[in-house]
């Protein structure tokens, strides 16, 4: 009788179609409102931040707020709820039923309401969600109060929130499953050559009756496919027996004859799907779940203090990254994460450290398709605690970003301590200890101190004036270009701003700061990176690639190479610079050719060509090898090109004009090469220019942004309107650019955003 009701259940479902297994998106549909003005409701979309801030952040918002949702619930499934990013402390109420609590805003709050349906029950085809978020200063979590730390850590669900609908025989989730090495399905590459590799797969279901009806026992298969796009490279199958109640982890190891390897340069990407399948009706074959995982067969190890990628030795350029973007903190939808990644790629970097906490799932899957390593980094930041809560919070956390992460093949090893913190060896053993039994051998772990990781972690500014004996591990620069050019006490009290550079000599250059200053973050930048090359490290970081608000300063933190509204310094045209020729070939000429008088002007080109050729009006200047550093006879209104040389052959080309007076403005969305789509990101730039279409980088005033188009709005200093109506905010000109936020609503349907801009002087 209940193997003929499991059979009829099936029947159903198949008669039917609907889905044995899904991710339904919870992205819309939202209520939100704060502690404070409960009748303040919200109707909302994620991600969402609870407040919009203004451009420079001083006074974060704090407190509490509500988020709530009606979704429907199938029947006689099993029902699992995931905010992937939900700040700082959650708590989670179904249908008025207390579901769970979740601390710590980074990682993903997995909630399994199957029960408490059940035990409740709640039998009705909806349920209501209702979240409590208080994201103020938590000793538990940390990292920092925030009016000591150096970035906000802002609130909301700024992530994407998902339900995911199973069957009662299901892969499980490895957030909350408490198995060696993690439930899920945890794939590795135990062999790895250029001729062949082994990829394990390690399986975790469960089967979980819903009701006494169900049979006790279940008989599946477990299919492994693993594709190179549309070409199946190894497939398998086991055929595996499980009792009602009872879990299995199954080992499948799949072989794959000559392997196209992932690298940096070569970021090859497998798709493995995972599948149950079961017997239906009439021998049809029901796959009741399923579960796809991003494949990269790569190998990545130490041999002294020197790192081999696929057998070659490799130093990795890299640099860190912090998440925010102007006005919405966190709150920034997959494409815009993708972007980020790309800039970063663009720039010549093949490393990115996740300062200070774990990122977005996509800005990690374009890690893995873009081809760039990543540190994985646990919150902290000059902070430490022996309260046991805290402690236990902090290696919980490392387990969650481990069980999150460890799919990816970007992830070169797992920043489990806490930044730029002392922490006791007794902690550093538990939390080594927890790491390590997440993941089968080899894992690299990375720390701020010699003791206990495989990887040691330092500072540029740590070292100077502080040089220590010869650490027998890895080393990895973490940060560098910035602090040392900006304090003489190289320490870790950063807040106490002790001893400050002279402006001019810092490496902080907002880009309306002039080209003289710019140019100075790249001299910094240059001496920097060069050291690093001196003390055996096989990578290092720059501090930072995008301007960012520090919370507790009066200023932005200015040592990006990009500004916070994402627009190039000079500096990030240096790291360009740094790439292969042969590749990657460019020119940039920094300076802006604008000045007066009759003395000689030097003008700094950036390139990795190898000879470079400067024009001024027609007339050759120089052609030389590097340093470009060119000496203009006097200054002359007009042309400045330069030509870059591969060989004989001119492989790429720059050039400036001399601007005239600001008349006109241009204006142009930031896509990338990823299309616009619902509920995306964008930045609207507004470019002064003159008479002839000239930029005017030293042109002032303010843009008048207007908007018209359906299911979007404009963000920016001063937004007015709704979605659907006219939408206009000011901006102030910087370095001869303006910026606001589009905002595309997840029913945005690719319709043109009709867009003008106005100069006010």
């Amino acid at each position: 009788m209940k193997k003929l009701t499991w059979i009829l259940f099936l029947l159903a479902l198949s008669c039917s179609t609907p889905d044995y297994f899904k991710v339904q998106e919870l992205n819309t549909g939202w209520e939100f409102w704060k502690d404070q003005d409960p009748e303040g409701i919200q109707n909302v979309f994620l991600p969402h931040t609870p407040q919009l801030e203004p451009y420079l952040v001083n006074d974060q918002w704090q407190g509490i707020c509500w988020y709530r949702k009606v979704v429907d619930i199938p029947p006689g499934r099993h029902l699992l709820v995931r905010f992937e990013g939900a700040m700082n402390v959650a708590e989670l109420w179904i249908n008025g039923h207390y579901a769970g609590r979740h601390m710590g805003g980074y990682l993903p709050f997995v909630c399994d309401v199957t029960g408490i349906m059940k035990e409740n029950g709640d039998l009705s085809p909806q349920a209501e969600l209702k979240l409590r978020l208080d994201n103020r200063d938590n000793p538990v979590t940390g990292p920092k109060p925030l009016k000591m730390l150096d970035f906000n850590m802002y609130g909301g669900l700024y992530r994407d929130a998902s339900l995911i609908i199973k069957s009662p025989l299901h892969i499980t989730d490895p957030i909350l499953e408490y198995t060696p090495a993690g439930g899920g399905v945890l794939v590795t590459c135990p062999s790895v050559s250029k001729d062949s590799a082994l990829v394990q797969v390690r399986t975790h279901i469960r089967y979980s009756p819903l009701d006494e009806n169900q049979a006790e026992t279940q008989t599946f298969i477990l299919e492994q496919t693993l594709m190179a796009g549309d070409s199946v490279c190894a497939s398998s199958e086991q055929e595996i027996r499980l009792e009602s109640g009872r879990s299995y982890t199954a080992l499948d190891v799949l072989s794959v004859w000559e392997p196209a390897l992932w690298s940096p340069e070569q970021p090859n990407c497998y798709d493995l799907e995972t599948r149950i399948v079961v017997p239906g009706p009439r021998n049809r074959r029901v796959i009741v779940d399923r579960v796809h995982t991003t494949v990269g067969i790569r190998e990545a190890v130490f041999r002294g203090k020197e790192l081999y990628i696929n057998g070659n030795k490799t130093f990795l350029r890299g640099v860190n990254r912090h998440q925010e973007y102007p006005y919405v903190g966190y709150a920034v939808p997959g494409n815009a994460q993708w972007r980020d990644a790309q800039k970063i790629k663009e720039a010549g970097f093949n490393l990115v450290r996740l300062s200070h906490y774990p990122q977005s799932p996509d800005f990690m899957e374009a890690c893995n398709r873009l081809g760039l390593f990543v540190l994985d980094a646990i919150p902290g930041w000059q902070y430490f605690s022996d309260d046991p809560a805290f402690q236990e919070q902090v290696i919980q956390t490392a387990r969650d970003m481990i069980r999150r992460d460890r799919n990816h093949p970007c992830v070169l090893a797992w920043e489990v301590s806490l930044n730029e913190s002392w922490m006791s060896e007794d902690f550093i053993d538990r939390i080594l200890e927890a790491s390590r039994s997440e993941m089968p051998a080899p894992i690299y772990t990375a720390g701020w101190q010699e003791y206990g990781y495989d990887i040691f972690l330092q500072a540029r500014q740590h070292r100077l004036g502080h040089p220590s004996t010869a650490i027998p591990k890895p080393l990895i620069v973490s940060e560098y270009g910035d602090w040392e050019y900006y304090a003489l006490n190289a320490g870790f009290a950063q807040q106490n701003w002790e001893n400050l550079q002279p402006a001019e000599r810092s490496s902080r250059q907002l880009r309306e700061y002039g080209q003289t200053r710019l140019l100075q973050q790249v001299t910094n930048i240059r001496e920097a990176h060069k050291s690093n090359y001196l003390v055996d490290a096989c990578a290092d970081n720059y501090w930072v690639m995008f301007d960012y608000n520090r919370g507790y300063a009066d200023d932005l933190e200015a040592s990006g190479l990009m500004s916070l509204e994402r627009l190039p310094k000079f500096s990030w045209h240096f790291f360009r610079s740094q790439r292969s020729p042969l590749e990657h070939p460019m020119v940039f000429i920094a300076d802006y050719w604008e000045g007066t008088g009759t003395a000689p002007v030097e003008v700094q080109v950036l390139s990795n060509a190898e000879q470079v050729g400067l024009w001024l009006n027609g007339k050759l200047v120089e052609r030389r090898e590097p340093p470009f550093k060119f000496v203009v006879p006097h200054f002359e209104k007009g042309w400045l090109k330069a030509e870059a040389y591969c060989g004989e052959e001119v492989c790429a080309r720059d050039s400036v004009h001399t601007p005239g007076e600001a008349v006109a403005l241009e204006w142009w969305l930031d896509t990338g090469n990823i299309p616009a789509a619902p509920n995306d990101l964008l930045f609207v730039y507004a470019k002064a220019v003159d008479h002839q279409g000239h930029p005017v980088p030293s042109a002032e005033g303010r843009v008048l942004f207007t908007l018209e188009g359906k299911e979007m709005w404009l963000i920016g200093e001063e937004p007015d309107g709704k979605v659907g109506q006219t939408l206009r905010t000011e901006a102030p000109l910087r370095a001869g650019i303006a910026f606001a936020l589009l905002r595309l609503t997840p029913q945005w349907d690719d319709s043109e955003p009709h867009i003008s801009v106005t100069l006010i002087p």
